[in-house]
């Protein structure tokens, strides 16, 4: 069952599973997209039906424009904005609750995270930028050491983004369990892992 969920600075759908098993799963969206983004809802729907309780959600640069890139000044806000759907979910589910994001949602979930240890039980990283397309040398990763939470990414080996071999080297830069799971022939936009759902719901849940 899908319902559109609304709470103090958080908006989104919630999936709710026939059968919940305890689970919980807060996904947000990337730099250009919303909540209503087709692998976001693939991933929730198919979350849902085995079992986990699902939290499509907008951040909060989404909630102020239907259109546009975030602000660098406003990647705080975002982050708490993150704090309060997972915390938000956390009241409605029995169990673990897992941060998840696309791209920048699943930056600004891993920050967040590392900001507030035990935010979360841990993370879905899709897609995770790890630097700008053709500029290595920018990586994104001087809050890695900091990380406490398990991370799980998903990432394609067609990711401008980075690199598989980049994203593995920097993944030992995080001294909580990491797993990483490689889509074959995959861009940024991941969108085959819709169709892998089942595999990387697995394997968060084992982290």
């Amino acid at each position: 069952m899908e319902e559109v969920f609304e709470a103090t600075g958080v908006r989104g759908v919630l999936h709710r599973p026939e059968q919940q098993n305890g689970d919980a799963i807060a996904l947000t969206h990337g730099a250009g997209s919303d909540s209503n983004a087709p692998l976001l809802v693939r991933l929730a729907r198919a979350f849902a039906e085995a079992g986990c309780l699902v939290l499509r959600y907008d951040l909060p640069f989404r909630q102020q424009r239907p259109k546009g890139s975030p602000f660098p000044a406003g990647a705080a806000r975002d982050r708490e904005g993150i704090e309060r759907a997972v915390a938000a979910l956390g009241d409605l589910a029995g169990g673990r609750v897992f941060a998840a994001g696309h791209s920048y949602g699943g930056r600004q979930s891993a920050m967040a995270a590392a900001e507030r240890p035990g935010m979360a039980a841990g993370l879905l990283l899709l897609s995770y930028p790890l630097h700008p397309p053709h500029q290595p040398e920018k990586k994104r990763t001087s809050f890695f050491p900091d990380l406490r939470t398990p991370a799980l990414f998903v990432h394609g080996t067609a990711d401008p983004f980075g690199s598989i071999e980049e994203l593995r080297e920097a993944m030992t830069l995080i001294s909580a369990r990491t797993d990483l799971m490689v889509i074959e022939r995959a861009g940024h936009d991941l969108k085959k892992a819709g169709d892998l759902a089942g595999d990387i719901l697995t394997r968060l849940r084992a982290l």
